[in-house]
């Protein structure tokens, strides 16, 4: 069991989906999620969510910061900051307080960004 601080410095067990796992429906957690499979569906946290490289979404994602490496096609929700890495692959609509794109990613779509007095609020 590794245990790991999430978006709000509280220590929580780190939830993953692993490569080559499938789930189609909704997830929400309290904690920080990783996201190596694929998900069909909503998933929403109070902490980060990291989709790796071998990671892909299509639906929605709320949480206060995501780090994309892997493919979201859909809507995202940030409370904070956004990263989309090199390897991102990401059509869809963004709206968050910061963002940042590093060369070589894919971003098709919107973003709409606020300042942390206006920031999306994450659903529970």
């Amino acid at each position: 069991m590794k245990k790991t601080k999430n978006g709000n410095h509280e220590v929580q067990v780190l939830n993953m989906i692993a490569s080559g796992t499938k789930i189609q429906g909704d997830i929400e957690s309290e904690g920080d999620f990783r996201i190596e499979g694929s998900l069909t569906g909503t998933v929403k946290s109070k902490g980060k969510i990291v989709i790796g490289e071998s990671g892909s979404v299509d639906g929605q994602v709320y949480c206060q910061n995501a780090d994309i490496s892997g493919k979201v096609k859909g809507k995202l929700e940030v409370k904070s900051l956004t990263i989309l890495k090199e390897s991102s692959s990401f059509e869809g609509d963004i709206s968050t307080t910061k963002i940042s794109i590093e060369p070589g990613a894919v971003f098709t779509g919107s973003c709409q960004m606020s300042t942390s007095a206006t920031a999306p609020k994450v659903k529970s």
